[in-house]
């Protein structure tokens, strides 16, 4: 059913609806994976990819391929996610490096960052929330 809620052209209401499918998608992984949900003008998602999947303490996400896959959907916004395998969901300074990388690469095409979720666990942080955008 949650699934459900993510299928193309349902509207985001709340980042709580982000949050569970983060942990549902990415929470039990044993190997770090990003994805992003890419978002219409009025926060319906279009898609949700898996961008990049890698080893146990980082996946190689390449700015380049998101702006690709943005231009592609004609995204108006996104939400990035990506698990922590070791059960951890603080985002680490390589997290936060990494979020303002992709997110001003999107300025440049005029595709707004919402949020980046990390999630470790049955936890989950948000970017948006703590003020790191």
């Amino acid at each position: 059913m949650l699934r459900a809620r993510f299928q193309r052209g349902k509207k985001l209401d709340c980042s709580a609806d982000a949050k569970d499918y983060v942990i549902l998608t990415l929470g039990d992984r044993d190997h770090e994976a990003f994805a992003c949900l890419f978002l219409d003008t009025r926060h319906r998602v279009i898609r949700c990819d898996l961008m990049a999947t890698g080893s146990l303490a980082e996946a190689q996400v390449y700015p380049r391929e998101v702006v690709k896959r943005a231009l592609l959907y004609n995204a108006a916004a996104v939400i990035f996610a990506h698990n922590h395998p070791s059960g951890v969901a603080e985002p680490s300074k390589g997290d936060k490096a990494l979020t303002d990388r992709l997110a001003s690469a999107l300025q440049l095409i005029d595709v707004q960052v919402l949020d980046h979720l990390v999630v470790g666990g049955d936890e989950t942080v948000s970017f948006a929330d703590r003020g790191m955008l």
